[in-house]
């Protein structure tokens, strides 16, 4: 007997016994009706009341008395066996009576009041037991073991290939898929089989989940989604429960797709914890591995992964077999980014100036969500001014809120905040700008954005992959600008430029610890993996380093920041004119933009930025001492 049939009979004979019982309490009320004391009866015997009797001896040794009266009335009572002359009264008294044997009970109802209880908690544990085993469960309270996957078929999912954009690569890579997907024969003559996995790797953003959706889109088979924490639960067996019951779901729909996103949930090192591969993940991991092995024929069902953190999952997840290709889905390039744009550009109204191809270059290092946030804080932007269409200037204002924080206008500084903040920003923008391997300043905000008092934005030419010395040396002495500039001109050194050496200090330990750019420690790598995140790794963690190297280390990385340190002092001292205009413009304008800087450092007069708007961050009235305080959060970001 199946599941589905037992659970029906044992619901059906739940529902017999409550009406059972129920009918047997209103009969039992029913009867109750009429019942007098037995000394009553024998004064309506004696009064020539009763019309005729009907006695009855009941199990207990006594006898039931039902009595109908001269008015045809019913009467109730019982008798004890102690009166022995009942018979006598009723003759003496003319009333017509009869006698009754004692009622057996029927063999069936013997046995369903003795056994029945038992029986039903027997059928009620049965039942329960084997609803949660298994894949089972049609749902309610007790359908752990059932998948939680999502199913989409053709008309609930629409996108394809044309909705994705920005992966060239990694679309060319699963089109295979859909070849196998539409017409499997066409490979199977060759003696080729369908693959068993893809996993899609790549940074977050990039567009690995949509890229899975299309490729179900494009073939139009069913697209089974879950995630990858929705197979652990708080019981033992239940995640290798689920994953048994997607993938028998998954042959019932053969031809499919199974896409598990973030897969690291579930896929990661076995023993790395302190369960001891008892653990409810390990087990969900191993019926993995099963599954996806083909101890049985999986015709037709493609699993599809995603994640950031390839580095660590289990290696017998990553073999041929189980993942055969592992496509890289990675972050676009400027043509890639224009691409994405203009698919999102199509969901809302433009103007004629936007061009995606001036948004491409100027948002490098951008995902496809960075980009679909862009156009999103655009559309708010236009819609915020009661705009009809998006514009240019819409897009440049959403890119600045990205990269640099929102802007916090009702802040109010005081002056002297002002111009410190002034003289840091113009400082770095100033060693940017004379330095030859350093990215073009773009705009120099001092008005307060996010947790910054402000930002030197500096965006690259084109996409960077790698750095070179002499430019990693350059964005050290950039970073440094900011507080010589304070020490120069305002004689003071402020909390201001902490995130600053953090930066500045990283770069030069990497520099020397994992990149081996000094000639006295040589191509030697130091530094240790910090990215490990296993308990048990990181309580034994051990240096490699001796206390004379690392006193090397230390010493070459001074080395460095008091070189860089010194260039740009000396950068910043012998360009003192240019520092003061420069600060000039940034507390009458509050922005400058590149040509503004162009125009200082060529020594003529700036002019003012486009859509420049007078600000309220000032200190009204040239008050020293205003009632708001700004708090001590970083300068320069």
């Amino acid at each position: 007997m199946n599941n589905q049939w037992f659970s029906k009979i044992a619901v059906w004979l739940v529902v017999a016994l409550v009406l059972f019982t129920v009918f047997k309490q209103f009969d039992r009320v029913s009867a109750a009706g009429g019942q007098i004391a037995y000394s009553d009866f024998l004064e309506e015997v004696r009064a020539k009341r009763i019309k005729s009797v009907v006695l009855q001896e009941n199990g207990g040794g006594a006898t039931e008395i039902i009595a109908i009266t001269t008015d045809d009335k019913r009467l109730r009572s019982t008798a004890t066996y102690l009166d022995r002359g009942l018979v006598g009264d009723l003759l003496a008294s003319g009333v017509k009576f009869d006698v009754k044997a004692r009622e057996e009970p029927s063999l069936i109802m013997s046995l369903l009041v003795s056994w029945g209880p038992m029986l039903l908690l027997i059928g009620v544990w049965v039942y329960f037991m084997r609803q949660m085993q298994g894949g089972g469960g049609k749902g309610g309270a007790f359908s752990f073991g059932k998948s939680r996957a999502r199913m989409l078929d053709e008309s609930n999912n629409t996108v394809t290939f044309a909705d994705v954009a920005g992966c060239d690569e990694a679309k060319e890579e699963v089109k295979e898929l859909v070849d196998f997907l539409r017409d499997p024969q066409k490979f199977q003559k060759l003696g080729g089989r369908i693959p068993r996995g893809v996993l899609l790797v790549g940074p977050p953003g990039t567009g690995k989940t949509l890229l899975a959706k299309s490729i179900a889109g494009e073939a139009k088979v069913p697209f089974f989604t879950i995630s990858g924490s929705d197979f652990v639960e708080m019981f033992v067996g239940v995640g290798a429960s689920r994953v048994r019951d997607m993938f028998e779901q998954a042959k019932k729909n053969a031809p499919c797709i199974i896409f598990i996103d973030e897969i690291d949930a579930v896929g990661r090192h076995r023993g790395a914890g302190l369960g001891g591969g008892n653990d409810e993940r390990e087990q969900t991991l191993n019926q993995m591995l099963v599954e996806m092995d083909g101890f049985d024929t999986n015709a037709g069902v493609i699993v599809v992964a995603a994640t950031n953190r390839p580095d660590i999952l289990d290696p017998a997840l990553l073999r041929p077999g189980r993942f055969d290709r592992q496509v890289y889905v990675t972050l676009p390039d400027v043509r890639g980014r224009e691409q994405i744009l203009n698919v999102h550009v199509r969901k809302v109204p433009v103007g004629q100036d936007v061009r995606a191809d001036i948004l491409a270059r100027g948002t490098p290092g951008f995902s496809g969500a960075d980009l679909a946030n862009l156009v999103n804080e655009a559309a708010l932007f236009a819609a915020r001014r009661n705009g009809r269409v998006v514009e240019m200037q819409d897009f440049e204002k959403a890119k600045d809120k990205i990269m640099m924080g929102p802007e916090r206008k009702s802040m109010i500084m005081p002056e002297e905040e002002r111009r410190n903040t002034a003289y840091h920003e113009a400082g770095r923008a100033l060693v940017a700008r004379l330095l030859p391997k350093t990215d073009p300043v773009r705009k120099v905000p001092i008005s307060p954005r996010g947790r910054a008092l402000g930002v030197t934005m500096q965006l690259p030419e084109g996409d960077r992959y790698s750095m070179d010395k002499t430019r990693m040396l350059d964005t050290i002495s950039v970073l440094f600008g900011g507080r010589i500039a304070e020490e120069v001109f305002m004689n003071q050194m402020t909390t201001g430029a902490s995130n600053d050496f953090e930066r500045a200090t990283a770069i030069a330990r990497d520099m020397v610890t994992r990149y081996g750019m000094t000639d006295e420690l040589g191509p030697v790598v130091y530094a240790e993996n910090e990215g490990e995140v296993f308990l048990g790794r990181s309580i034994t963690k051990t240096t490699h380093m001796s206390e004379e190297t690392m006193q090397k280390v230390d010493k070459q990385i001074r080395k460095i920041i008091d070189e860089q340190y010194a260039l740009a002092r000396k950068l910043i001292e012998d360009n003192q004119d240019k520092m003061h205009a420069m600060a000039k413009a940034l507390l009458e304008w509050e922005t400058i933009d590149a040509e503004q800087i162009e125009e200082i450092m060529a020594g003529k007069e700036p002019s003012p930025p486009k859509d420049w708007t007078p600000s309220v961050n000032r200190a009204g009235g040239g008050d020293p001492k205003p009632p708001v305080k700004p708090d001590g959060a970083p300068a320069a970001v």
